[in-house]
């Protein structure tokens, strides 16, 4: 049984907020602060990520503990209405799945940080993971295009490599 009157818990659920949350502020905050740019809800990617970084290639998705049913305190299925509940969850679980696999496949790197990961006591070692998974997202991209794109190249006699034939600088 609910403790408040269906007109009480329409206007509470009509202030729940999609986009702009406090979590995704403050990762934003965060990484811009520390020089990465970026673009927020992106709508031609599967699933509108919360942050999409072109240059890394990752997209983040910022969840709600309750909302994406995750494994903590802040996650714990309503005592009311049970099973509008778990089939509600469980279809958001679902869709994100897919959502990952979708992005995977079209070669983006995914990464979801939690509402309860952001928490005081742990925001901060949740935000440095995030820059440094990022910066290992960016290295890992261009070894593999500088495996792929090894140049042909020529050595002169004492083995080091040359641009161009030796140069006689003064000669005119």
């Amino acid at each position: 049984m609910d403790k408040i009157t269906p007109e009480q818990r329409s206007k509470t659920m009509s202030r729940i907020r999609s986009r702009n949350t406090k979590p995704e502020m403050l990762v934003r905050r965060y990484l811009y602060a520390n020089g990465f740019r970026f673009r927020v809800n992106v709508k031609t990617l599967p699933g509108t990520p919360d942050i999409v970084l072109k240059k890394y290639h990752t997209a983040i998705f910022i969840n709600g503990c309750f909302w994406h049913g995750h494994v903590c305190q802040q996650g714990r299925m309503p005592k009311t209405n049970v099973a509008f509940w778990e089939n509600k969850i469980h279809r958001n679980i679902e869709r994100d799945a897919q959502v990952r696999d979708q992005l995977r496949a079209l070669g983006w790197r995914t990464m979801v940080v939690w509402e309860c990961q952001l928490k005081r006591s742990v925001r901060e070692d949740t935000l440095s993971g995030i820059v440094y998974l990022l910066n290992e997202a960016f290295l890992d991209r261009y070894r593999k295009n500088d495996a792929e794109e090894v140049p042909d190249t020529e050595t002169n006699e004492n083995g080091s490599l040359a641009a161009e034939n030796e140069a006689v600088y003064g000669a005119e």
